[in-house]
């Protein structure tokens, strides 16, 4: 699988996680889970919230 594949599959996947469970400090832990590194989760983290955002709207 390319990096960005498994980069999409992950956003995608945490982002589901959210909109079910909106708690950052939940997301920034399941992001951890997956064994993705802290900055490279914190970047996720902000990306998922501007998509959640976008798709409440």
């Amino acid at each position: 699988m390319k990096s960005e594949e498994k980069r999409s599959h992950r956003l995608n996947y945490l982002l589901r996680y959210y909109l079910n469970n909106p708690k950052e400090k939940d997301l920034y832990l399941r992001a951890k889970q997956m064994g993705i590194t802290d900055s490279t989760a914190k970047d996720y983290i902000r990306t998922v919230i501007i998509q959640a955002k976008k798709a409440s709207s």
